[in-house]
């Protein structure tokens, strides 16, 4: 059962000259040689292995899109609220530890940015509201010094001094951070009663993330353990967001108690 060829357009339906400046974009982006061919010069648009190519690539730039904006809506409840109450600080750092992993990860293995790209933009907001929690509990010295420690030590991770050894070892580490950062946050949910400040935006899109990352991995890098980091994620982002429905009505009243 061969694939069904679609006759070939008359030339000018698909205009040349616009290909040929979308091929550099399509080709650094969405496609590989081969496919953009298929697609483009062959016309067949059923090409089943570019198509999940293309799919893992479009799923990996709006999660990076996603990303952007993922923890917003928690940082700006945080400076709405003037507080930070519910989330814990631990869970924060071990969060921080866990992207960073997958972070270095790509970058030293050259992996393409749509497959690790938005370890960037969470870390730079998962820090922001590691920062927040010590401003908001008096501890602004104390956050700083977060901030110039962590760029430090990213700055070491990223260059040459340390082995490529290193960096797959705070990959693997990133399985129990991630499901103890998670752990701490499920069981103070639980204490609470409610989920405080955590945002449904914010832990929904964490969720779906996660999900699909899971594809992409297998797609793009076919990397057994960056795989499985994000089979475990997804579970346990799971369960999150399911305590966020399960406490929807506890913590609307507690917040509106506290206004």
């Amino acid at each position: 059962h061969s694939h069904r060829k679609w006759p070939p357009l008359p030339s000018s339906a698909f205009p040349v000259a616009t290909m040929a400046a979308l091929k550099p974009f399509l080709l650094h982006f969405l496609l590989t040689e081969k496919c953009y061919d298929s697609f483009f010069l062959e016309l067949n648009l059923l090409d089943v292995p570019c198509l999940k190519i293309l799919l893992s690539k479009v799923l990996g730039l709006s999660i990076i899109a996603g990303s952007v904006m993922v923890k917003l809506p928690q940082i700006l409840k945080i400076l709405r609220a003037k507080s930070t109450e519910g989330l814990s600080f631990n869970s924060i750092l071990l969060e921080m530890l866990s992207i960073t992993g997958s972070m270095v990860y790509g970058v030293r293995n050259h992996f393409p940015f749509s497959s690790w790209g938005e370890a960037l933009f969470l870390m730079l907001q998962t820090l922001t509201i590691g920062f927040l929690i010590q401003c908001y509990g008096g501890r602004t010295q104390k956050g700083t010094m977060l901030l110039l420690a962590y760029f430090a030590l990213l700055s070491f991770l990223l260059s040459p001094l340390t082995p490529l050894m290193g960096v797959t070892f705070l990959q693997t580490l990133n399985m129990p951070a991630v499901i103890v950062s998670r752990l701490i946050q499920i069981l103070t949910n639980y204490r609470n009663g409610h989920t405080g400040q955590l945002s449904a935006i914010t832990v929904f899109l964490l969720f779906s993330g996660s999900l699909a990352r899971i594809f992409t991995s297998v797609q793009e890098t076919g990397d057994q353990l960056m795989i499985l980091t994000y089979v475990v994620a997804s579970s346990f982002n799971g369960v999150i967001a399911s305590q966020l429905i399960y406490y929807w009505r506890v913590s609307e009243r507690k917040v509106l108690k506290s206004d």
